[in-house]
């Protein structure tokens, strides 16, 4: 016990140290990382974006940072499954802790969100963003396509988010056909993964329906995925409404019949041939959760993110 600390998001004197924090104690940034502003070294950064004035339907997805963070207590330091591997050994992972917005001026939320994402790109590092509403999916997209050129978008999502809008709307339900219409995403090599709702239109964005996925095997998935995105840079999108809301409650606008968490966990541990440049869990709303089940998937999701860029690193 005297080797060890607590606190860890504070304590830590590198940023690939593992920490020891009791999973019930201790500063709860994401995954005990440390918490800090200076993106010196750090190859891949964790921020939160603490924002829901977007949504159609329950707001609180604004608390899906906290919840995301809480939630990863749970993984303590062990190899983890099912990359088998202590993610942090080589791989230096910070918190950024969360951005900073105006909620009483929701039309800069988009540039502010933008600005500071091309600030940490910018940096070098992979920037890995808790949601928030889906909105925040949009300058987000577009500060990684000023890096990386139009992007594949794999989109894990109940909805299809395209439905139109004036180029200025605050909507989590139509940024996918601005992205399209602005040339930010290319259709032609982009996915959506578990849609089990109706949008007047596609894009042009292939869809592996809510049915689709049900009768798919996991390994199928990837594979549909990995064909349709091919060699160009992918941003993967995981709206917590994708799973069934046996799953996921906690979120603002479940619809039934959707996938288990495991079998879409096991469908992003296949993706490792993608050439990731940029993810996010967004839609978690605590308040609809029970015992923290949406929030475990979230941060489960998030981890497997990780897994999958150290195993990258690995080859």
């Amino acid at each position: 016990m005297p080797s060890k600390s607590i606190d860890h998001a504070f304590t830590a004197r590198t940023l690939t140290s593992a920490a020891s924090d009791p999973t019930y104690a201790g500063a709860l940034s994401f995954m005990r990382r440390k918490f800090t502003k200076s993106l010196k070294g750090a190859d891949v950064v964790v921020w939160g974006i603490p924002f829901d004035a977007a949504v159609s339907n329950r707001p609180g997805a604004r608390f899906g940072p906290q919840a995301i963070r809480r939630a990863s207590a749970i993984f303590d330091n062990d190899p983890q499954y099912p990359f088998g591997a202590d993610l942090f050994a080589e791989m230096s992972v910070i918190d950024y802790g969360d951005c900073l917005l105006d909620y009483g001026n929701h039309q800069k939320t988009p540039a502010t969100i933008e600005r500071e994402a091309t600030k940490i790109l910018k940096a070098g590092a992979f920037l890995l963003s808790l949601g928030g509403d889906h909105f925040v999916t949009w300058p987000l997209l577009k500060a990684h396509a000023a890096k990386h050129g139009p992007l594949a978008l794999v989109q894990f999502d109940a909805h299809q988010d395209t439905w139109h809008d004036d180029g200025k709307r605050i909507d989590h339900g139509s940024f996918v056909g601005r992205a399209v219409r602005d040339g930010v995403i290319d259709p032609a090599a982009s996915i959506q993964v578990g849609i089990r709702t109706h949008a007047p239109e596609d894009c042009g964005i292939a869809i592996l329906h809510g049915y689709d996925v049900e009768e798919m095997k996991a390994a199928e998935i990837a594979e549909a995925i990995l064909a349709r995105v091919g060699t160009r840079p992918a941003y993967i999108t995981f709206d917590i409404d994708c799973l069934d809301p046996a799953y996921a409650p906690g979120t603002g606008t479940p619809v039934a019949g959707g996938p288990s968490s495991a079998k879409m966990l096991s469908v992003l541990r296949q993706l490792g041939a993608l050439d990731m440049v940029g993810a996010d869990i967004v839609e978690i709303a605590p308040a609809y959760d029970h015992a923290d089940v949406t929030a475990i998937a979230g941060a489960t999701i998030a981890m497997h993110y990780l897994g999958l860029l150290a195993v990258r690193r690995r080859r």
